[in-house]
């Protein structure tokens, strides 16, 4: 049976999905973009304060999960542009220790909310 993941402690799906799945052991996240949760707000000050912003709101999912950044084996980051890559890359990177998951990075064309970051994780725990 599948469990639903959602918290206040990261922004609201804004469509119909869910902050996240549990299936097997296997926790699925959507993508999470930098809006403040508590205000509603995208965050886009800077290329920093952004990609802090969205490793919070994916923070806040997997520990509502019981997961940790220690449990993702697989992610995916959407970059507005590749240029963007190398600070995004310093950044996220930050967020692990040791044993870092597999990983493509992508540019795509538009995000929503018009952001320049967007980052899913799939996680798992036996």
């Amino acid at each position: 049976m599948n469990k639903i993941i959602n918290t206040t402690n990261a922004p609201a799906p804004i469509g119909p999905y869910n902050q996240a799945v549990i299936a097997g052991g296997f926790l699925f996240m959507s993508g999470q973009v930098a809006i403040n949760p508590a205000t509603g707000e995208v965050i886009q000050s800077t290329l920093a304060e952004e990609t802090h912003q969205v490793m919070r709101n994916i923070k806040a999912v997997l520990l509502e999960a019981g997961y940790g950044f220690e449990d993702v084996v697989k992610t995916t980051i959407f970059l507005s542009d590749m240029s963007l890559f190398a600070e995004v890359n310093e950044l996220y990177g930050s967020y692990f220790e040791g044993n870092f998951p597999a990983r493509e990075t992508v540019a795509v064309k538009g995000l929503p909310k018009g952001v320049n970051v967007e980052i899913s994780m799939t996680a798992y725990k036996a």
